[in-house]
């Protein structure tokens, strides 16, 4: 049989085209399920694609010079959601698929015209990974941007009704409580290691970085009170923040990371932002500041530098519980942290017995959660008593 010229090969093409696009069509429904159970708009999308490669081919082996247009003369007959909604797996089987027809339809027409289908389908193929690579870093760079404004908007405390769909738009699954961290950032920071580490510990990351600070708010995928426990299901139990934090400290720069308080939602974390950068602000002037250290372990140094949350929080969470509690534990608080942590000065100037202090110490403890007898600890009550006197109004005096 006398082989086609070129021309006569082109014009056969062009008249088989239509019945090339109908088989492949059908080829596509029979051997995709993904295809076949897509909405009818999207199924049209899709064979449109299919249609723009079969007649972008015939252009292309007219003249194979037309290689960089493929792209655009193949997917620009797509509308761009195609993009969300087929993955680049499923349109290599279509590429697959529609060149299988072509060639076993086209095996008849001479060898060189079965190279240059393998040719161009490997160009069609090029160009898809390109399409999808460019639309990942598009997406990738929108999202960038999108954390950031979220995190600055978090530490701003400027949460607006927009928050919670700018959140939901970055595929945050935190659902629980929050809290954040803040530390400097490493010379190679691996974003992707960062995602990866918090969620083998059942949490979730927003990524901020300003110039040399990181900020990490974390969130638990699931409320902390809804994972089993070790004892129910035999698993380990959920991690705390403050355990997390540790675990994701390697990864940040060398310094000082410091943890915010926790929070019961995302739209809340801006207070434990503001108690963590307050900390972070100040954490080298605790000379042995463990890393990571909880912002309210850093309750003294924030409000001398003038934090009025931490004077709030040393005043609601010290001083007025015990005064509350009883006037006679405060009294004694104050003894023993004047008398240098001295048991028996203090027992000596209140005319009762060492074991008193002792025991009253103890009920110090239990009231508010902090133990006087620790060095570090006596500082944090002590400057919780300072300011709530500060704070406390004058006793009028008798005329």
């Amino acid at each position: 049989m006398k082989e086609r010229t070129k021309a006569e090969t082109l014009a056969w093409l062009r008249r088989i085209s239509g019945e090339l696009a109908t088989v492949t069509l059908g080829k596509l429904e029979e051997d995709l399920p993904w295809y076949a159970e897509m909405p009818p708009g999207r199924r049209s999308a899709v064979g449109l694609v299919a249609q723009a490669g079969i007649t972008s081919f015939i252009s292309w082996y007219d003249d194979p010079r037309s290689t960089p247009w493929i792209a655009a003369d193949v997917f620009g007959a797509a509308p761009r959601e195609l993009l969300r909604s087929v993955s680049l797996q499923q349109t290599l089987q279509l590429i697959r698929i529609t060149v299988e027809v072509v060639e076993d339809r086209v095996k008849s027409g001479g060898q060189g015209l079965r190279e240059a289908i393998l040719l161009y389908s490997r160009e069609i193929a090029f160009a898809a990974a390109d399409v999808y690579a460019r639309a990942a870093e598009a997406r990738g760079l929108w999202d960038a941007r999108l954390e950031a404004l979220v995190v600055d908007s978090i530490l701003a405390g400027e949460a607006d009704d927009e928050l919670p769909s700018r959140i939901a738009a970055l595929g945050w699954h935190g659902h629980g409580e929050v809290a954040v961290l803040v530390g400097t950032t490493p010379p190679q920071l691996d974003v992707d290691h960062l995602r990866r580490a918090a969620r083998h510990m059942a949490a979730d990351v927003l990524i901020g970085v300003q110039g040399g600070r990181l900020v990490l708010v974390i969130g638990r995928s699931t409320p902390r009170d809804q994972i089993p426990d070790e004892e129910t299901i035999g698993t380990s139990p959920a991690k705390t923040f403050f355990e997390i934090a540790g675990q994701l400290a390697p990864m940040f720069g060398t310094g000082h990371l410091v943890l915010g308080p926790e929070v019961g939602t995302l739209v809340e974390a801006s207070r434990s932002a503001r108690a963590a950068l307050a900390g972070f602000a100040v954490a080298r002037s605790w000379r042995n500041a463990p890393r990571p250290v909880a912002a309210d372990d850093l309750l003294p140094e924030r409000a001398l530098a003038g934090d009025p949350i931490a004077r709030q929080t040393l005043i609601e969470k010290v001083y007025r519980p015990l005064q509350a509690h009883s006037n006679e534990l405060v009294l004694t608080l104050w003894c023993y942290l004047d008398n240098g942590r001295s048991l028996e000065a203090t027992a000596r100037e209140l005319f009762v017995h060492p074991n008193t202090v002792r025991y009253r110490l103890k009920r110090v403890s239990e009231v508010i959660g902090w133990d006087a007898t620790g060095a570090r600890e006596a500082l944090i009550l002590q400057s919780a008593l300072i300011l709530g006197s500060i704070g406390e109004p004058e006793p009028r005096r008798k005329r």
